[in-house]
């Protein structure tokens, strides 16, 4: 299931069927760097410990506070996300569109077309996963973070602009 869709963050129990926790969060670590939390009956020291050597960004155990995994989720995406990580020179080339991270430069048939910061957030986050659908909350969250109290619909009037471009 890892493989075929495309996760921005894991919450794993480590006691499951079939294979363990640890063992899928093993597996993932190879092919990927998704965010992992590990949310687990297992309090021991070494059980936490185990759980982040092999990989879990953050481990919460049982029980637990349905607000304090939504804090922790919050927390670990802010440290994980695509604006601290290291860009790569270019994210996107298709049908003549090329978007550069580095000269954060966008070209259509090696054009350049001058899109503004928030324009430029819009269509790499759209290229970095074709054919995905985005809300206009999701979209707003990834531009202009999780604490954006304006109106969404600013997303739709960028889309208008980078559309028109």
């Amino acid at each position: 299931m890892f493989k075929e869709n495309p996760f921005d963050l894991l919450i794993l129990d480590l006691i499951l069927p079939g294979m363990s926790g640890t063992e899928i969060c093993s597996e993932i670590r190879k092919i990927s760097s998704v965010p992992i939390i590990m949310l687990t009956a297992k309090v021991e020291e070494e059980d936490r410990i185990r759980g982040l050597s092999i990989g879990a960004d953050d481990y919460i155990t049982k029980p637990f506070s349905p607000r304090e995994v939504v804090a922790r989720v919050r927390a670990v995406l802010r440290r994980t996300s695509n604006e601290t990580a290291p860009l790569a020179d270019v994210v996107f080339y298709n049908n003549g569109l090329t978007i550069d991270n580095i000269q954060h430069e966008i070209r259509l048939h090696n054009q350049e077309v001058s899109l503004t910061p928030t324009e430029f957030k819009i269509l790499g986050a759209l290229a970095k996963h074709p054919g995905r659908v985005y809300s206009r909350g999701q979209l707003v969250e990834i531009v202009q973070g999780h604490d954006f109290d304006g109106d969404d619909r600013v997303i739709g009037a960028n889309i208008k602009k980078i559309r028109q471009k």
